[in-house]
């Protein structure tokens, strides 16, 4: 099975101006998860993102810079304008070290320490909003506070990861990563936030695999999928906006977990494992378990976007944990159902096979 890069000492140097840090993104390994994980002697691929040097979203971040440019939509030396959570921002902060821009991002309250000291020691000039937006809580303030960034900065770029189509063909070399790497995959489970990820891979491997079934991982409180908003303490899945690059048509099932959930698996993960990360990592991980105790047989791969620095302070952190009552919680060994994302919100891991576009028709 595939390892991570190992890169050599090159033979000579690179052309002046060229940067290789592009280089170090992608091919990353895969790690089989089984018992005492996933009890009863099943067990899934878990795609360890984390590998990549500041998440999966380095992917797109690269890939929408590269193709903006290409396209005239950003000017050499222009500034790169967005919103984000973190981990896109450390793709974009890459990006523009890489591709030679200034990058402004535009966070809220609750980006991670670490994360913006990192960020703004990769040159990264960083906004944060005081206050959510009354219908689309922080993520619609961040977008409007990079409307008048933009308003303010004509020449600027944002990629707008929500609704770019880039964001989701960034993805297709995770795609082709693994189809080098497992000869069939029966089931694809990808948490949804910018819905980039689960839509750019399915899109290639169900080509290669027409029964191939993708399963979408949601956090309670996020209304990509017709649930409530509500404020979230889970950060890098789930959305108080409707991003347009969700594919709805896509998903097989949808689960909807909880922060407690997901803290348990995570710490579970890591003691058992050695693989952990961050809330979507313990969201993702937490359906694919049930998923290969329940699906014995069947070749299923769960996506982990990043690894665990960057929840120092949260998932694993006791009295954080403490505080938010993330601790002591172990997951039911089945998940509740709901026949409809309408029929009642959810609060705890529920699972949903009706998956349509709440905003089908009014568009």
């Amino acid at each position: 099975m595939s390892s991570p890069a190992i890169f050599a000492r090159p033979k000579e140097a690179p052309p002046i101006g060229f940067s290789t840090l592009s280089l170090s993104v992608g091919n990353t390994p895969l790690a089989f998860i089984s018992e005492p994980f996933v009890p009863g002697g099943g067990g899934f691929w878990a795609k360890l993102e984390g590998f990549n040097p500041g998440g999966i979203k380095d992917r797109p971040a690269l890939h929408m810079v590269r193709q903006a440019r290409a396209r005239g939509d950003l000017r050499p030396g222009a500034t790169v304008i967005e919103s984000t959570s973190g981990t896109l921002g450390l793709g974009l902060a890459l990006a523009g070290i890489v591709f030679g821009h200034p990058v402004v991002l535009v966070g809220d309250p609750g980006m991670e320490p670490l994360m913006c000291r990192l960020l703004t020691a990769y040159g990264v000039r960083l906004e944060i909003v005081t206050e959510p937006h009354p219908a689309g809580g922080w993520q619609q303030a961040r977008r409007e506070r990079v409307r008048r960034l933009l308003d303010e900065d004509p020449g600027a770029y944002c990629p707008d990861q929500y609704n770019n189509p880039d964001n989701v063909d960034a993805y297709a070399g995770l795609a082709h990563e693994l189809l080098n790497q497992l000869p069939q995959i029966d089931t694809l489970v990808c948490s949804v936030g910018t819905g980039g990820h689960s839509a750019g891979i399915f899109g290639v491997l169900r080509r290669h695999f027409p029964d191939l079934r993708l399963v979408g991982v949601d956090t309670v409180g996020s209304t990509i999928f017709g649930q409530p908003a509500r404020p979230r303490l889970m950060r890098g899945l789930g959305s108080s906006i409707h991003p347009r690059n969700v594919a709805y048509d896509a998903f097989s099932e949808i689960h909807w977990v909880a922060p407690a959930e997901a803290v348990w698996a995570c710490r579970t993960l890591a003691a058992q494992h050695y693989v952990s990360g961050g809330w979507s990592t313990g969201a993702v991980t937490l359906v694919a378990r049930w998923l290969a105790r329940t699906q014995p047989g069947r070749t299923i791969v769960a996506v982990l976007p990043d690894g665990p620095w960057r929840y120092w302070n949260t998932v694993f952190d006791d009295a954080y944990g403490q505080a938010h009552g993330l601790l002591g919680t172990v997951p039911a060994d089945e998940p509740d159902v709901v026949h409809a994302p309408s029929e009642r919100e959810v609060h705890r891991w529920t699972r949903c096979t009706h998956v349509t576009d709440p905003l089908a028709g009014t568009r």
